[in-house]
């Protein structure tokens, strides 16, 4: 048992990486300068992406949650992944068990904890991919081309940006055999850093 708890401390330790200062908002979740402020109309945020030439993303955090401080710190601070999702993405941050005003794909009128739940969202970060164009009638949950549940390293978490902005969804080619090409790609280029 004794064994199982220090691997569980050396595991979080490791997931959390070293102590940077990251900015924290009022509701307790890390910010970034590029994350977008809206209404959180998602139909109207789908929209005013596609008019800046972007994909709209979701991005689900809660305070206190250690793998959306080690994505904040050791991932969207990487200017690779930074840059790439800052040019084809806008980022708009929900707060799980956050009660600001959230207007679904089918019209309903919800919290943002009260969406969390309607759409399914349970892990922190969960990334959600939303189509080009807002579909009506369905829920977000619905409409969604991919979603990324739970933190993972800069590889995977880049890779599903660039899997979705290539409209990886779309194809023969599932996420997971796309990842392993591009991993396969980077090792032999010998810029793999380790996953």
């Amino acid at each position: 048992m004794k064994r199982m708890i220090a691997f569980a401390g050396v595991l979080l330790l490791a997931l959390a990486g070293p102590a940077a200062a990251a900015e924290i908002g009022d509701d307790g979740l890390h910010k970034e300068d590029w994350f977008s402020i809206t209404f959180k109309d998602v139909a109207e945020d789908i929209e005013t992406a596609a008019d800046e030439g972007k994909r709209l993303v979701l991005i689900f955090e809660q305070r206190g949650c250690i793998y959306c401080r080690a994505m904040h710190e050791q991932i969207l601070s990487d200017p690779e992944v930074s840059d790439f999702i800052k040019a084809n993405f806008k980022v708009v941050q929900y707060n799980m068990f956050g009660d600001e005003e959230v207007t679904d794909l089918d019209g309903d009128v919800l919290t943002e904890k009260t969406a969390a739940r309607k759409w399914g969202y349970v892990f922190t970060p969960t990334i959600v991919f939303l189509p080009e164009e807002a579909p009506e009638g369905v829920s977000v949950a619905e409409a969604a081309v991919a979603t990324m549940p739970g933190a993972f390293g800069k590889w995977t978490f880049l890779n599903m940006f660039r899997w979705v902005h290539e409209k990886g969804y779309e194809g023969d080619e599932h996420f997971q055999k796309y990842h392993a090409r591009i991993i396969n790609e980077l090792r032999e280029a010998g810029r793999l850093d380790a996953e």
